[in-house]
Order: C-alpha cells, then structure tokens, then sequence
C-alpha cells in the first residue's frame, strides 16, 4: 500500500485530484467553525448536551440530522443546514422522475436533460434551505438561545437566513467542484468528512471511560486523569473492538454484494464471419437501496416518539385509559425498546422494497437486453425476461433489508445495553457507518482505475508474482 500511495503522487494529473479535494474537504471544516452571528454558542452547547444525554426525540433527531450536516446541531455555524437540503432536492426530483411523466422524459433527453434537472434541483435546495433555516432560527429564539438584542431585529433575520442558505450553497458548489476537477463523488465525500470528524470525540470517549486512564494513559497524554469510575470494562472494550471489525467487513461485503444473471450475446453472421455469442453477466446488487431504506425509516420514526412522548408528558400524573395508553405508547415508542426496534425494521423492509421499485424497472431491463441482441438463456426475451428479473430482484432484496435491519439496529441495542453514548455507537452500525465504507470503497476504486490506467499496479498494491490486488466481487472478478 505505501508503493500504491507513492504512485499516487508520481502521477501529476492523479496528484494533483487527491491533493485538490483534501484542500476542498479542508475548506468545509474551516468554514463548519464559524458561527452565526447573534447566536450564544455555549448556551447552544449546553442545550444539546442535555437533550443527548436525556435521550429525547429531538436529542436523537438532531444525532440523525448532524450526519448529513457535517457535525453537531451544538453549533450553529454558517454550514450549520449541511448539504442535506441539497440531498433532498435531489432525492424529490428521483423520486418524480419515476411517477411524474414530463420530468421522466426530461431525464431521457440525455446531458441536455440531465443539466437541465439539475437547475432545477439547485433552485430547490435554495427554496428549501431559506425554509429550514428559518424554522432552525424560530426554534432558537423561542428557546432562549439567541441574545435579546437579535430577537425581533428583522436585519439580523435577512443576515442569518442568508448566511446559512449561502452555506449550502456553498457546500453544494464546493462538492461540484470535487466533481469536476477532484477525484469525484463530492457531495459524499463532504458528508463522509463531517462523519467522520465525530470520530475523535468517540475514541475520546472510549479512553475517558475506559480502564486505560488507570494505567497512566491520561497522565501520559493529558497531564491528568478524569475523576469517577470507568464505565467501561476490558470486555466492554474488546467487544467493542470486535464488533467494529465485524460490522465494516459486513458493510464492506453487503456493498459489494452482486447476484450475478449469466447473459448470451445472440450470433450474427455477416459474410463468412460470425460476431457475438459472447457469454457475460448482468449484476445486480443485494443491496439495491443503499442507505436511502435507513434514511427514510429512521426520518419516519423520528415522528412517532416526538408525539407519543409529547401526549406522555401532557397525561403525566392522569388517571384513566388515555392516560394510561399514552403512557405505554411513550415509553414503547423510545429509541431501543422493543416495539419501537420491531417497526423501525418493518420501515426498513418497506422503504427498501420501495426504493427497489423506484430505481430498477425490469420492462426497461429486458427492453434494453432485447435491443442489444442479448437473452438470458433458457428465457424468452420480453415479458417473460421481466418477470425472471423482477422475482430475483424481490428475493435479493429480502436478504439486502434483513442485513440493514441488523445494522440500522446494533446502535441502538449497544447504546440501551452496555449504556454507552450514541456518538460511539454509530459508529457501529447505521446510516453513517454505511455512508463511510460505500464513500470509502468508491474512492478507492476511483483511485484504482487512475493507477491501472498508467499501468501501475492498483491501490491494494500487487503479490509477490507481480499480479495486480483489486477489490473484487463475492466471485473473485
């Protein structure tokens, strides 16, 4: 691997890609650090700090939210919307391209169409982050987190609506800008980088609360230990440490995951020479849905505890069946108890269906294998092909919705059992974990297929006979 990274930086065009998105992806941590003016930032902190460490909807709502922001809702900054506003637009513009016919030719058009998509998509983040931003400032002002002077100052208003909305923006150029000069896939890199910047503050964690503090570690590093107990034994930690390994090599093979249609070419015969007849596969992934099933499920579920715990506190100390059904609602809507965990996993198996049948239409499939003189053998080209793809691709996604269930659910289950905090937990499973290893993949093959194109060996380097290590397929290809 070190001979990969040296070739990296021997090639100026590939040097100069890596080297242009990590000063992009610096740019964004830099401007995540300044703030809104008029905002108190330590009343800010603290505020969040306690809705986390009491657990509620909204405590859990802005851990969901700060994935795609890049960071904590603890600080308003100027990028404090993230780019998710920007995710969004294009999440409704996908969604009625598959529903709303005008908008499904435009995408048909090809790069005229295409570009024109996208202008609308931009004009939609910009409408969307003036309405987020001005809900997140109502919420702050009412809760007391805005200096008095700010309040009802309508300049102040103009400046901080404006401030954020040029913040997404301006994350949204910056990820076309990776696009188009760095090494690609912007938008998910900028989210990868604002996951993984918590990752320091969990590690910190783990040591804080960790037997390593009574062995001089703290000393050594800090210059002082933290008082109290640790919370965390040695197994805690080799658990830990052991279902991190398990759960990214899961997510890793979930990825990569294919179930491979063998495809035949049809012969034509022109002359006194025969072409096609070639034999190749069609792949389609187990996991179809990517994060978008986890995205929505857990975007859906955020509503349920908000309004059962809300009706639980409006009935506490009330007596009756309302009271009494209301309370039991609350309490099985929290975050990791059982009723909750068991419609959390029936909304993951719907909204992956779902997303499966937005994204894959088998007619198109079979239309396009018909048109290219290819058949699946044993199977007539057309309807039947159709339904062939259609029940396979059900079957797959079965199996792609039990293993996001299980990793949309391990956060949860160690965050109640072994009482460790959520900003460690995800990382061992859910939306960010997902996010990081599907991101981390395509970067590596980005970077991959630049080496191999100059005939260097790949990024994982080359064996000792000199053949080249790429990722491969769960069937070595």
């Amino acid at each position: 691997m070190l001979q990969a990274l040296i070739n990296i930086f021997r090639i100026p065009e590939l040097r100069n890609k890596v080297l242009f998105t990590i000063a992009m992806l610096a740019v964004y941590r830099i401007g995540f650090w300044i703030p809104v003016p008029g905002v108190d930032q330590g009343q800010l902190k603290e505020f969040f700090q306690q809705q986390v460490t009491e657990g509620g909807a909204f405590g859990r709502m802005a851990a969901f939210v700060s994935v795609f922001s890049g960071g904590s809702f603890g600080q308003s900054t100027i990028f404090g919307l993230g780019i998710m506003p920007y995710i969004s637009a294009a999440i409704i513009f996908q969604l009625l391209a598959s529903a709303y016919e005008p908008i499904k030719k435009k995408q048909q058009e090809g790069p005229s169409g295409q570009q024109q998509i996208q202008e609308w998509t931009r004009y939609t983040t910009i409408g969307l982050c003036v309405v987020q931003a001005i809900g997140w400032l109502t919420f702050m002002t009412q809760s007391g987190l805005v200096y008095d002077q700010w309040q009802a100052n309508p300049v102040w208003w103009v400046m901080a609506v404006t401030a954020m909305t040029a913040g997404t923006v301006f994350l949204m150029w910056l990820g076309e800008q990776i696009d188009k000069y760095g090494i690609g896939n912007g938008v998910s890199l900028i989210i990868t980088a604002g996951i993984l910047a918590a990752m320091p503050g969990a590690f910190m964690w783990v040591i804080d609360n960790s037997p390593l503090r009574e062995i001089g570690f703290f000393e050594f590093i800090f210059g002082a230990a933290p008082d109290g107990d640790p919370q965390l034994s040695w197994m805690n930690i080799i658990f830990l440490l052991g279902a991190f390994f398990f759960v990214v090599a899961g997510c890793v093979l979930i990825t990569v995951a294919q179930r491979r249609i063998p495809v035949q070419q049809a012969k034509h015969t022109r002359g006194r020479k025969v072409f096609g007849g070639q034999r190749s596969f069609l792949p389609l992934r187990v996991n179809h849905g990517g994060v978008m099933p986890i995205i929505f499920a857990s975007s859906i579920m955020i509503f349920p505890s908000v309004i059962f715990g809300w009706m639980r506190e409006s009935t506490a100390g009330s007596t009756g069946f309302f009271a009494g059904l209301a309370d039991w609602l609350g309490q099985a809507f929290d975050m990791g108890e059982y009723p909750y965990i068991l419609v959390y996993i029936a909304m993951v198996y719907f909204f992956s269906y779902f997303w499966t049948t937005v994204q894959f239409n088998p007619e198109d499939m079979s239309k396009q294998l018909r048109d290219h003189g290819s058949f699946i053998p044993g199977l007539r080209p057309g309807p039947r092909t159709a339904e062939y793809l259609e029940t396979v691709m059900e079957r797959i996604t079965y199996v792609g919705a039990g293993f996001l269930s299980i990793i949309a659910v391990v956060p949860m289950v160690v965050n109640r059992s072994l009482h460790i905090d959520y900003v460690v937990a995800q990382f061992l499973g859910g939306t960010g974990l997902l996010i990081v290893v599907s991101v981390g993949l395509d970067f590596i093959q980005r970077i991959e297929a630049n080496l191999l194109m100059r005939n260097y060996a790949g990024f994982l380097g080359g064996n000792e006979r000199g053949k080249t290590t790429r990722i491969r397929g769960p069937r070595g290809s």
